[in-house]
């Protein structure tokens, strides 16, 4: 069994969500290259590199949009 790490999609502010959407991005990296050692090695390659910077904010924006219609947009 893994461990749950996400209980929720709740929040109580948009920027609580926002720092949400930041974990599942992180999460997701973590997941995809289980490694350690290679993300570390990799990291020069992506953080020089302003397509893979913008990508990386348009993957954020993703969960964002997901963790908000969660949240009933915070209304």
């Amino acid at each position: 069994m893994t461990e749950e790490w996400l209980p929720t999609l709740k929040t109580d502010t948009p920027q609580e969500g926002y720092e949400l959407a930041m974990k599942l991005a992180r999460k997701a990296v973590g997941l995809t290259q289980p490694d350690p050692e290679i993300r570390k090695m990799l990291r020069p390659t992506y953080a020089n590199n302003a397509d893979s910077l913008t990508f990386a904010s348009q993957v954020v924006a993703i969960h964002f949009q997901t963790v908000a219609a969660a949240n009933n947009y915070w209304n």
